[in-house]
């Protein structure tokens, strides 16, 4: 498979499994608190990961640590605690949404910190899907005015995944993807998790009920699909593609998002439609020519 074809695939994969992700967290909180949420995400992401990052343990990357961490923590840790703490207050289908800042800030990082080039015709495309996750937003069902807050949350939490996406790109994309992921998950995160999972008095609160375990169920999905399995995905994306590119997945995943609203029974308006047409077009627009 040539790497042209393999980087569309694994956009439209990762598209489905994060744009499913902000539902799950919504699910979750129904159970745990957000800091339980985001440390158990972590968490048991590091435990599946742990035997990967055991037998490679001699190929750990001392010489790039810091990258590691940075690419980490802006990445892995810090948003996975952001989304819970914002889905309290706006919809699984928002958070999604302004999700899809993360190309812009791409662009703005890039260029900023790594001297990264964009070419207009990326620009262009990226701006015309952008133009499509607006008419999603619009075009929605109106609810309860949304705490802006919580929108800056959301807002942060795109930019860390820029920061995050730009320096594997720019440090670490010599790294296969299932080590890079067991490495974030197990060596640089595992720590961090579990500490803040006793913190959020997880140990003292959980019990073994019916409500727990199926919360539980909930949180375990997110952790396998979309964190540990999507994590290596854009690991690999970021091996076969670019930055700005890898971070077009987040064009996508306000689609999806509207798509569960669809089956949980929400509404899908001519304009939802006509948004996702563009989100399309855009992407369309940038795969014409190899970036």
């Amino acid at each position: 498979m040539t790497a042209e074809k393999e980087k569309w695939i694994i956009l439209v994969v990762l598209s489905l499994i994060w744009g499913s992700s902000f539902i799950l967290i919504k699910k979750s909180l129904e159970h745990f608190s957000p800091y339980q949420v985001g440390a158990l995400r972590v968490l048991i992401s590091g435990v599946l990961l742990s035997p990967i990052a055991i037998l490679n343990r001699k190929k750990f990357p001392i010489k790039q640590l810091k990258w590691l961490i940075l690419a980490a923590f802006a990445g892995n840790f810090i948003p996975m605690f952001l989304f819970p703490i914002a889905e309290t207050k706006v919809s699984s289908s928002i958070a999604g949404i302004m999700n899809s800042m993360m190309p812009i800030f791409t662009i703005i990082v890039g260029a900023l910190f790594w001297k990264t080039k964009t070419t207009s015709r990326q620009i262009l495309g990226i701006l015309i899907s952008f133009a499509g996750v607006v008419l999603l937003m619009i075009s929605g069902e109106k609810s309860a005015e949304t705490p802006i807050f919580y929108v800056g949350l959301l807002l942060f939490a795109a930019f860390l995944y820029a920061v995050s996406v730009t320096t594997v790109g720019a440090k670490l994309t010599h790294i296969p993807a299932k080590m890079m992921s067991s490495f974030v998950f197990f060596y640089v995160l595992f720590l961090p998790s579990l500490m803040s999972l006793y913190f959020s008095n997880f140990f003292g609160e959980f019990s073994f009920n019916k409500e727990n375990m199926i919360g539980l169920g909930f949180v375990a999905t997110l952790s396998v699909l979309g964190t540990g399995l999507a994590m290596m995905l854009h690991y690999r994306l970021m091996s076969v593609s670019n930055p700005l590119f890898a971070s077009t997945v987040t064009l996508l995943m306000p689609v999806v998002a509207v798509m569960w609203g669809v089956i949980d029974g929400e509404s899908f308006t001519f304009l939802q439609a006509i948004g996702a047409v563009i989100i399309f077009a855009g992407l369309i627009f940038l795969r014409k020519k190899k970036v």
